[in-house]
């Protein structure tokens, strides 16, 4: 599909149903939903096209959602095939357990509204986004072993976006082509437009030009000889959709606290809080966990933002068949708590606070078989050597001495009468350490041995704006603010302090959709 040209699209009179601000997951699901809606729909994506895509393109596409038992996984997943089936334990997954999972890794602090619509519009989500034509597989790679002939799916997540986020923003972008729905790449949302009554009527938008013969003056042009400008784009509800605030590192430190000025992005550059401020400035209230974030290992020496060449390659999550040591050679974590996918996005924020801001994940061979491919990539912050005390000396500014003490102490301490299995919480722990290490307690005794550089790699932030039920954007009287809505990272209260992985992609799939098809409704009425 040939797309307007912005400059020449965005002139004052033109104008939209629904405008959608933001090119991820939650945006081009409101999109959809929007357009399905009857709406004349614009998305309008900050980031030039090869960047575009939000925090989900930087995604593994791993993605939560209540299922009853394969009968379920065979509806969204036509291809699975029965030998597939047969040689794995699918398990089931029921709205139940995702609730109860939400509450438990929440500590209880969730939005009760917001997270019984995750829950219970999850599966029928997938499935409309399976009919736009995005496509899921297991995830086996990640989520399951293979124990005596047949993977087991552990921690409630068991589908993934084929070719990850990369895959699933190429599907979703596609669907917007099909659906002839407008997509303006380097089109900045600056503030929303509203009448007297204080309803949003629109978006001004700065339409980028970094073509030109000079990028760096204001004389800036375009191919087309157009410069930079900003214009009015009018329709009759917007959709923010735009991602948190974890890109801004000001703001980072104003409200997660000192030291996030230091974290490393995971994700786009370009996610910087301008959805939040926008709606802010007109009297919406701000809700959740403005002081929590998604923050997980990530390599020591990955650059300051996500890099799509290498994606999510930079996060090292196999760290529950570890020990993780800080730079005085001490543990600070229990590696074994819990899966996974339930612990590993509050664990950067345990590393953050670490001297230097990093730490160490020390493996033995006896593991190295459960380490995921992120471990294998060439960019990767790694040590090796055939014993204990050589692979301490070789680790970058930790104590030596303290670091072989804790190994000694770890390994006198595990329970050897337990048997290792890493598909459920098999007990086998430490006992007497502070802390003690509560399942996959492996003592680090078989050579090759390896370790890990790594540092706090921030997702995306907790705080945001507040909604209904229809989507809409709540103002600080607690009334609904006509004709806005909101979708995706920008949405408070439905994680705090940590999160169920893969419910970050389902949540903006939700009400992504939620949101457009409610901001079609209002511009139809």
């Amino acid at each position: 599909m040939n797309l307007p040209d912005p400059t020449a699209a965005a002139d004052p009179t033109e104008r939209y149903d629904v405008v959608v601000v933001g090119a991820g997951n939650a945006a081009m699901c409101a999109a959809l939903a929007a357009c399905e809606g009857g709406a004349r729909v614009l998305v309008l994506e900050r980031a030039p096209e090869a960047e575009a895509g939000g925090n989900s393109r930087f995604t593994a596409g791993a993605i939560r959602f209540a299922y009853d038992g394969v009968d379920d996984l065979r509806a969204l997943m036509p291809d699975l095939t029965d030998a597939e089936v047969e040689m794995t334990d699918f398990g089931t997954y029921t709205e139940e357990q995702f609730y109860a999972d939400l509450g438990r890794i929440t500590d209880y602090r969730c939005d009760p509204e917001l997270a019984d619509t995750l829950v219970t519009r999850s599966k029928d989500t997938l499935l409309w986004m399976a009919s736009h034509g995005v496509r899921f597989a297991p995830i086996w790679g990640r989520q399951a072993f293979k124990v005596d002939g047949r993977f087991r799916f552990w921690g409630g997540l068991t589908v993934e976006s084929v070719g990850g986020g990369e895959g699933l923003v190429e599907s979703l972008r596609a669907a917007l082509d099909r659906n002839q729905i407008d997509l303006w790449h380097e089109a900045t949302a600056q503030s929303l437009i509203t009448d007297h009554s204080g309803a949003v009527r629109g978006v001004r938008v700065r339409l980028r030009s970094t073509d030109g013969p000079d990028a760096a003056t204001a004389a800036d042009a375009d191919s087309s000889g157009q410069p930079d400008r900003t214009v009015e784009v009018e329709s009759s509800a917007v959709v923010l959709a735009a991602g948190g605030f974890q890109a801004n590192a000001e703001w980072r430190t104003r409200y997660l606290g000192p030291g996030w000025d230091l974290a490393k992005v995971r994700g786009t550059r370009f996610n910087t809080g301008d959805g939040i401020a926008m709606a802010l400035d007109i009297g919406a209230m701000p809700y959740g966990n403005w002081s929590g974030a998604h923050a997980v290992a990530w390599d020591y020496n990955a650059p300051e933002f996500g890099d799509l060449a290498v994606g999510d390659g930079f996060q090292k999550h196999s760290y529950p068949f570890a020990i993780v040591l800080n730079q005085h050679g001490k543990r600070f974590v229990d590696e074994g708590a819990d899966f996974r996918n339930y612990t590993y996005a509050r664990y950067g924020r345990e590393i953050l606070a670490q001297p230097g801001h990093s730490a160490w994940q020390v493996f033995d061979a006896s593991t190295e078989h459960l380490l995921r491919d992120e471990y294998r990539i060439r960019q990767v912050t790694k040590v090796t050597a055939g014993s204990i005390e050589e692979l301490c000396a070789r680790m970058e500014d930790v104590h030596t001495e303290g670091a072989l003490a804790t190994i000694s102490e770890f390994n006198a301490a595990v329970d050897r009468s337990v048997a290792f299995d890493p598909n459920v919480l098999d007990g086998r722990r430490t006992s007497g350490l502070s802390p003690d290490k509560t399942n996959w307690a492996m003592p680090i005794e078989t050579p090759p041995f390896s370790a890990f550089r790594v540092t706090c790699g921030l997702t995306f932030t907790f705080g945001g704006l507040r909604i209904d039920e229809t989507g809409c954007v709540i103002d600080t009287d607690l009334r609904p603010i006509s004709g806005l809505y909101a979708a995706g990272e920008l949405v408070g209260g439905l994680f705090y302090g940590n999160y169920p992985g893969g419910s970050g992609l389902s949540a903006g799939a939700v009400f992504g959709r939620l949101a457009g098809s409610s901001a079609a409704a209002h511009a139809a009425g």
